[in-house]
């Protein structure tokens, strides 16, 4: 499936395609690329299959992810790009190194969801289940969140997340099955570190606590880790120690 994607800075720039996680959406990488990335690079973002303006059918696991991935770099006409990858965004970005490292030639891991333990990933699951993703306002948007202190930036992200409805709520444009399915896949074993062969950073959020100190080990001797404050939407909450640390790790790869 060719993804919904938004796109930010020069064409002819060297490309970078950003991944958001489990029931985000494109525009999440809007405020990073207009103010930061963009200057620089190509920065393209997209919806993921079950998210945003992207198609919703099934099946939802890594390997369609992945080839939807593949399919819409080629539609841009990007053979290897650098990859930045949030959350499950980031467990995407480590499957397509696994399965295809020669289309990435650096990967940022912003917290990624590795592997989440098996009753947390039920309990998200669950909750994702009973969910109707619709919500008063965007004030109830942001209530409802638990992963950011950026307040601001939550309630900006429910206008650009979710439809309004004739009645004045909004719902959230996620497809609830594929949520369900997703959040259980983040259970499973995640791609052995040594198939990591590209240069990659890793940020994460010790407060949050999705990187667990045994993940990190791991995969230390594969990845550049850097530690940010605030909660898990370290793209938010560690809006400027984010933005330059990809920039700068991007640009010391060279072309």
């Amino acid at each position: 499936m060719r993804l919904n994607t938004f796109e930010w800075g020069d064409a002819g720039a060297p490309p970078v395609i950003c991944v958001h996680g489990v029931t985000g959406h494109g525009e999440r990488y809007r405020r990073l690329a207009e103010q930061h990335w963009a200057k620089r690079f190509r920065v393209i973002s997209v919806d993921l299959r079950g998210h945003g303006r992207s198609g919703w059918e099934p099946p939802w696991n890594y390997a369609t992810h992945v080839a939807d991935l593949v399919e819409t770099a080629d539609a841009l006409g990007i053979e290897r790009a650098d990859w930045v990858g949030h959350s499950f965004g980031g467990r995407l970005v480590l499957e397509l190194a696994a399965r295809h490292p020669e289309r990435i030639r650096r990967a940022v891991l912003l917290d990624p969801a590795i592997q989440i333990l098996p009753h947390v990933a039920e309990f998200v699951a669950g909750a994702e289940r009973q969910d109707d993703v619709t919500y008063s306002s965007a004030e109830d948007y942001l209530e409802r969140r638990g992963d950011s202190s950026a307040h601001e930036l939550v309630l900006e992200d429910a206008l650009l997340h979710c439809e309004a409805l004739p009645d004045g709520r909004l719902r959230r444009r996620t497809h609830q099955p594929a949520m369900e399915s997703i959040y259980r896949s983040l259970a499973s074993d995640p791609p052995p570190p040594e198939t990591l062969t590209i240069p990659t950073l890793l940020i994460h959020a010790p407060s949050y606590g999705l990187v667990r100190e045994e993940q990190l080990e791991a995969y230390a001797p594969h990845v550049e880790a850097v530690a940010v404050p605030g909660m898990h939407m370290v793209m938010w909450d560690a809006f400027d120690e984010v933005a330059d640390a990809v920039e700068r790790f991007l640009e010391d790869g060279g072309a």
